[in-house]
């Protein structure tokens, strides 16, 4: 793996942050912190798509994005378990993992078409 794939991994767990500080911030403090996760995030995602396909790039950001918020609403903020959810949340990272692994050197940004 890659520094950029690391970039995307990065961006996504601080998408967690700031999409979990949306529902629960109540003051200009936590609403200041959640704006500047949501500028971090999308600083480090615009780096990482230079060099690597933008779809997959955003389809992976946001299914990492997805599954950790739903896994620390559950965890955390007491959001109802489900195994319907865990099903799917599974089933969101098997094709997120699939679209890693069909990603080929020559569909990247600068290769052969």
């Amino acid at each position: 793996m890659n520094r950029n794939w690391v970039l995307v991994i990065l961006a996504g767990l601080i998408e967690v942050l700031w999409a979990i500080g949306l529902k629960h911030s109540s003051n200009w403090l936590s609403w200041t912190g959640t704006i500047l996760l949501i500028y971090l995030s999308f600083t480090i995602l615009v780096k990482a798509i230079k060099s690597l396909p933008v779809a997959t790039v955003y389809a992976i950001f946001t299914g990492i994005g997805t599954a950790g918020t739903v896994v620390v609403e559950m965890l955390i903020f007491g959001e109802a378990f489900s195994w319907t959810k865990v099903f799917f949340i599974l089933l969101l990272l098997s094709g997120v993992v699939g679209l890693k692994l069909v990603t080929t050197e020559s569909s990247k940004k600068g290769g052969a078409v």
